[in-house]
């Protein structure tokens, strides 16, 4: 069923300031950890399916997308990089439609401004050819432009080459998080707000068994079947439901700048560079916000704290995990080059600047005002390599989101049903 036809109730009041429960009486059909846009999304998915179905959702910040889907870029992503047959590709594809839809049905402002994929040498151009043919086996609009084109779209933008997207958009997602929210409290979802879980107990009985989930704020929940959601916590609440994992979630930091007011026209569409397959990450870009702000950015470093958005966080718990970890060594050394490129660019302004002039001649030092950043959770495995799509860890009774990466915002209204999809499959 289309999600954005289903029959909810009207958005309503969020119960984020209810009193705290120590124990829930009731047995709940669902728990579901993390509401974050994926998690939100499996709760909306589950009544697709079942409509009465009883449903606490447990988060452990104040509010909905307090981690990284409240600090993402605002992509709405058309599915352009993604491999032909991978769940990044297929999710994404449908994700773009569903996420429109919903915007449109809750009155979200969203902006279909494009996307310019530029070259800026022969080599990138090489690579252009490649993405090109990928966007036509994943079945994307797109359109080769060269040099007039793009020089007649974005005046600012150099390149010798480029690929536009135009089905790609911007968007708030806080603003559909919160729309997620208030039409889940509207259908009678229990949303529990500041409950950090601490304990998992999987339990068989004649019953089908229960899975019982203790949190920080005293509080103690029962439930048929759960799902976890935890985006940069993960591996810890895989771990803690006694899921043997072959990952290790390592934060990165992407920093973004942004350009002064007076730079606000600077471009209209979203500007990329031709992806470096020597990098991990698709590479600094510009990009236009849905609030009239335009950002350059991220780069990709090491967090020293997996939900430490000011500068200079750190977070020993969070340091330790990695260090102690083989597979980041491992990483480490497949990627030293690039990891001392995105170091120093993030240390000195210069390099970052340098990385923008590439395809932004006109761009200086003072362009690149406030600093903001998000955080990736990067599922790393025990060899040191990046798990690239979307893994899920599961039991009788539990699934675990293990790794969500970018598309995940835009592709998390289709993941949620895929999610409970396979819930249903193991009650069959």
């Amino acid at each position: 069923m289309n999600a954005s036809v289903f029959a909810f109730p009207p958005a309503g009041k969020s119960p984020v300031g209810a009193k705290p429960l120590t124990v829930r009486s009731v047995m709940d059909d669902y728990l579901v950890i993390g509401a974050g846009l994926v998690g939100l999304a499996t709760a909306r998915a589950i009544l697709e399916q079942i409509p009465d179905a009883r449903i606490t959702l447990l988060e452990k910040g104040g509010d909905v997308a307090t981690g990284q889907s409240g600090h993402n870029s605002g992509v709405i992503h058309a599915g352009i990089y993604y491999p032909p047959g991978s769940l990044k590709a297929e999710l994404c594809r449908q994700g773009r439609i569903e996420t429109v839809e919903f915007c449109e049905r809750y009155n979200i402002p969203y902006s279909l401004v494009g996307k310019l994929i530029v070259a800026t040498d022969q080599i990138s151009m090489a690579r252009l050819d490649d993405l090109q043919r990928r966007s036509i086996e994943n079945r994307i609009v797109v359109e080769r432009i060269g040099v007039s084109g793009l020089s007649e779209l974005e005046p600012n933008v150099q390149g010798v080459d480029a690929l536009l997207s135009p089905t790609t958009g911007i968007v708030d997602y806080r603003r559909i998080a919160s729309a997620m929210r208030d039409e889940l409290a509207a259908a009678g979802v229990t949303l529990r707000f500041n409950a950090e879980v601490t304990s998992i107990a999987e339990e068989d009985g004649i019953d089908g068994g229960t899975v019982r989930v203790c949190t920080a704020d005293g509080g103690e929940w029962a439930a048929r079947r759960l799902v976890a959601c935890a985006g940069l916590q993960a591996d810890r609440i895989a771990k803690m439901a006694g899921i043997p994992i072959g990952f290790r979630i390592v934060p990165f930091r992407g920093e973004y700048f942004e350009l002064p007011a007076e730079r606000h026209n600077f471009v209209r569409h979203l500007i990329y560079p031709v992806p470096d397959p020597s990098m991990p990450f698709l590479g600094v870009h510009i990009s236009p916000t849905i609030d009239g702000r335009i950002t350059v950015g991220p780069n990709a470093v090491l967090g020293w704290a997996r939900e430490g958005y000011p500068r200079g966080s750190i977070r020993p718990s969070d340091v330790f995990d990695f260090v102690t970890y083989c597979g980041f060594w491992r990483m480490a050394a497949h990627n030293l080059r690039p990891a001392v490129v995105e170091m120093k660019n993030s240390f000195l302004k210069s390099g970052y600047l340098q990385e923008c002039r590439k395809y932004a001649p006109t761009l200086t030092l003072n362009d690149l005002g406030a600093r903001s950043a998000g955080i990736r959770a990067q599922a790393v495995r025990r060899d040191g390599s990046f798990i690239e799509d979307f893994q899920f860890e599961s039991t009788a009774r539990q699934i675990h989101v293990g790794n969500a990466p970018s598309p995940a915002a835009t592709s998390s209204i289709p993941i949620g049903r895929m999610i409970v999809q396979r819930l249903l499959d193991t009650l069959a």
